[in-house]
């Protein structure tokens, strides 16, 4: 049962509501200004807002950061300067720590562990990370999560329309009703540690035949639902490999490669967060995959729609290509509106479509790419009409671009087509569907996600 302060209140909405309605309702002021003033600049108003928003921390920054990487979602101007904001956040001290931890285990919590450090090895937006080892001598990384985060969840979802009014209002090229539930939904997950351990059964079981990839395993009885207790993983940050010789670095991409598309491909489960950090390299190069709070369960027809239209652009099939955005949930799409969004799919997919050993570098995925070929597809979708994004390309879009980040910094050389051709070959949309129901139930998950 959640303590107290772990649930939606009115009282820790009304706080949330006052620090961060506060920065939305004078950002949204400024911008009215500006405007009536005429001197409305839409990158001088795009710094306000992620400054302000880099304050607040928490979940609204997350939906920010998400918001970024969905390509037309926001104006360019925007997108380029949410996407510079840091998950990072200063840790809460060591009588938090205390509270938090004899809230969660009892007041002799501290008797259940041997060694429990009082400094946090890493802090974020919803919670922070110790390591500590057991009585048995294994090492552990202990994971407390934040009071007041359900409320802060509620209340930011609410103030997120206050603030996509200051720019909705110019462009309603893209349609976020969707999206916005999306958001919800998954914030609510992550804040499930429990729901997050089965997460990890669940990767343990999906990567099982992949040794180059390490899944941490809960400590079930020193964890609840706002604190994850699991094995701690030795490795290094992988930017510690950026300078190391082609192979190294070439080896830790295919890792890399497996950890994500095995997942999505052969069971329609996606990592929804692939960022730099949470990945860490073994001294033999396996891949240690740190985090499982943003997960979700695709529709098999979804990922269907995934491989099809991967099928559609090798061939240059355009009905095939038509048909596969319609298997991803898209509505009302037009014949110009699907070549538009080719073009993002082409960037998108650019790595698996050719047959030879290329590196993910500036000239093919880069982030300066990336923007142009964004801005191009957003300014002709404005001009088109406005396109309904299904809520499962949110988390893939989120994922991938993030992925491709990583394969950036690595400069991997590697056959990224032959690699997505094994591992879709003889794809059955049934054969997923099969995999995916036996790996949830084994996990104690239900097919959308949560718990059975």
């Amino acid at each position: 049962m959640a303590r107290s302060d772990d649930r939606s209140t009115l009282g820790g909405r009304l706080q949330r509501y006052a620090h961060v309605g506060g920065t939305a309702a004078g950002l949204a002021a400024r911008f009215a200004a500006a405007r009536v003033s005429g001197g409305f600049d839409p990158k001088a108003r795009a710094s306000d807002l992620r400054e302000a928003l880099g304050g607040l921390k928490g979940p609204v920054m997350k939906m920010a950061q998400i918001l970024a990487t969905v390509p037309g979602a926001v104006p360019e101007e925007y997108a380029a300067e949410l996407a510079k904001l840091q998950a990072n956040a200063p840790p809460m001290g060591w009588p938090f720590v205390r509270r938090r931890m004899a809230g969660e285990l009892g007041a002799d919590w501290q008797s259940r562990f041997a060694e429990f450090s009082p400094e946090a090895i890493h802090a974020a937006s919803l919670g922070q990370v110790h390591k500590a080892r057991l009585l048995d001598g294994r090492a552990v990384a202990v994971k407390l999560q934040y009071p007041g985060m359900a409320s802060a969840v509620d209340a930011d979802l609410d103030q997120l329309d206050v603030a996509l009014k200051a720019f909705r209002a110019v462009d309603r090229s893209v349609d976020l009703a969707e999206i916005k539930v999306e958001l919800g939904a998954r914030l609510r997950e992550e804040l499930d540690y429990a729901l997050e351990a089965k997460h990890m059964a669940l990767f343990a079981h999906m990567l099982a035949d992949y040794p180059g990839v390490s899944v941490p395993k809960a400590v079930a009885e020193l964890s609840t639902a706002r604190l994850l207790t699991m094995d701690w993983l030795d490795g290094r940050p992988l930017m510690a490999f950026k300078d190391a010789d082609q192979d190294t670095r070439n080896r830790l991409a295919v890792n890399l490669f497996h950890a994500w598309y095995v997942p999505v491909h052969q069971w329609g489960v996606v990592h929804g967060d692939p960022h730099l950090g949470n990945y860490a390299a073994r001294p033999d190069l396996r891949l240690n995959l740190l985090d499982f709070g943003a997960i979700r369960v695709l529709p098999p027809r979804f990922v269907y729609g995934v491989v099809e239209l991967y099928r559609g652009l090798l061939t240059g099939d355009e009905e095939r290509t038509a048909a596969a955005y319609e298997l991803w949930g898209f509505k009302g799409l037009t014949r110009q509106l699907i070549d538009v969004l080719n073009i993002w799919a082409r960037f998108l997919y650019r790595p698996l479509l050719t047959d030879s050993a290329d590196s993910i570098d500036e000239g093919t995925m880069g982030a300066d790419e990336g923007r142009v070929t964004m801005q191009r597809v957003h300014s002709e979708v404005r001009r088109l009409g406005t396109v309904t994004i299904p809520p499962e390309f949110l988390f893939l879009d989120r994922s991938a671009i993030g992925l491709g980040g990583v394969f950036l910094r690595l400069r991997a050389r590697v056959n990224w087509h032959r690699l997505f051709e094994a591992l879709i070959d003889g794809f059955s949309e049934n054969a997923l569907a099969g995999r995916q129901g036996a790996a949830l139930a084994s996990a104690g998950l239900s097919a959308g996600g949560g718990h059975a």
